[in-house]
């Protein structure tokens, strides 16, 4: 009997010590798995609270915006009433208000200006242009060397 009595408390050992373990490495999973979730949630609010500080940013800088743009607005009706009651000629009164109101435009006995070219235009009397191999050398001297 007392053997008996002896392999079971064997036998309980052993299953405790096997629980032990089984349950330990069912631990290492389930911790890894929690640590995991814990740093997702991290990350998704430093997200959260990078989002909001993106939104702040940009409405605070429209409001900057519409703040200047009204700001300017008003120095540009100043300068109009200024004009208004500082100019008495009427010409350069019309070319103010054409030119705050932002049609710009020529005047008919003006032509209007080229655009700036990246190239030099080829004249009527030479046969090159500026960019030819030969520009600008002496025809005859040319041929006498040669």
């Amino acid at each position: 009997m007392t053997n008996l009595i002896l392999a079971a408390v064997a036998a309980l050992v052993v299953g405790v010590i096997i629980g032990v373990l089984v349950g330990r490495s069912g631990q290492g999973a389930t911790l890894r798995q929690r640590r995991a979730e814990q740093q997702i949630d991290e990350l998704r609010s430093e997200f959260t609270r990078y989002q909001a500080q993106v939104n702040e940013h940009f409405m605070e800088s429209a409001h900057l915006l519409r703040r200047f743009n009204d700001a300017y607005h008003d120095v540009n009706q100043q300068m109009a009433r200024g004009a208004n009651r500082l100019c008495n000629d009427d010409e350069w009164l019309a070319e103010l208000e054409q030119k705050s109101s932002g049609r710009l435009g020529h005047r008919s006995e003006e032509e209007p200006s080229e655009p700036p070219r990246d190239y030099a235009p080829k004249s009527d009397t030479d046969d090159s242009g500026m960019l030819a191999e030969d520009y600008g050398l002496d025809k005859e001297g040319k041929k006498q060397s040669a």
